[in-house]
């Protein structure tokens, strides 16, 4: 049932952003959009499948698992319910935040966190755009700390839920008035902020690494505001791939597996 649920919330705000971004947009898309849509949607549905084969519920059956056996911190503690999400949410939210810094850090995991990077435009699409390699690694390190937090089914269910919408809006495409912007992102990352991320600009490359909250990058000193380019004059995706070949499917593949 819950699987159900989340994938109806995942298409209705997928959907939602896409013609967002059809009304107000803030950047010409630089490449086709049927390609790239093909080639992203590909890597999202093998995804998809790949998290099946290996994890089968992954990380809400970690957390059903975990409840059962008395497994982990909340199952020794006697916590309010509504406190435990709280607590799970930014714990859960900070090792996202982490990890994707670490994925720009060590070289073996950039090699597959830059098949997202190497997207040569941003939008809704982005934020399905990851190497499956990185996701099943993800995917191990979320069900570990689901174990280890022995963290209830709900707050992991409400986690990803959010995630996953956060993510869609902060890829999207989407010219926001500044001042709606501006208070948005003093708590969840916004487009301009997350943008950022995406220039091929090593320093605001390397900041704004949230897809959530925005308070981690504020506390931990990676926070830009602004691309020195502007929004609409800079470049995306990654400096010596600026052609055709990103929006191709066998190509983004591989890429972890070629020569840097």
């Amino acid at each position: 049932m819950d699987t159900v649920l989340r994938l109806g919330i995942f298409f209705a705000v997928f959907l939602a952003i896409a013609l967002l971004e059809r009304h107000a947009p803030m950047r010409r898309l630089v490449t086709g959009r049927p390609r790239r849509w093909a080639t992203n949607w590909a890597i999202s549905v093998i995804d998809s499948v790949m998290v099946k084969l290996l994890f089968g519920a992954a990380a809400v059956g970690a957390a059903l698992d975990a409840g059962a056996r008395g497994i982990g911190l909340f199952n020794a503690l006697a916590w309010p319910g509504w406190l435990e999400i709280v607590v799970v949410f930014l714990i859960l939210d900070f090792a996202i935040w982490a990890q994707h810094l670490i994925s720009h850090k060590v070289p073996i995991l950039w090699r597959l966190h830059r098949v997202h990077h190497s997207d040569r435009d941003m939008d809704v699409t982005t934020a399905i755009r990851f190497h499956p390699g990185e996701i099943a690694l993800s995917m191990m390190l979320k069900i570990g700390l689901v174990y280890a937090l022995g963290a209830p089914a709900l707050a992991v269910i409400a986690f990803e839920v959010v995630l996953n919408g956060a993510s869609m809006f902060n890829h999207g495409n989407l010219r926001l008035p500044r001042r709606l912007d501006t208070m948005l992102r003093r708590l969840i990352v916004t487009p301009d902020m997350h943008r950022v991320h995406h220039s091929v600009v090593r320093t605001e490359h390397d900041s704004n690494y949230g897809f959530n909250l925005s308070i981690w990058d504020r506390l931990f000193g990676t926070y830009t505001a602004q691309p020195a380019d502007g929004h609409e004059g800079m470049t995306v995706g990654l400096a010596e791939h600026q052609d055709a070949a990103p929006s191709r499917l066998v190509w983004a593949l591989g890429f972890p597996f070629r020569k840097a």
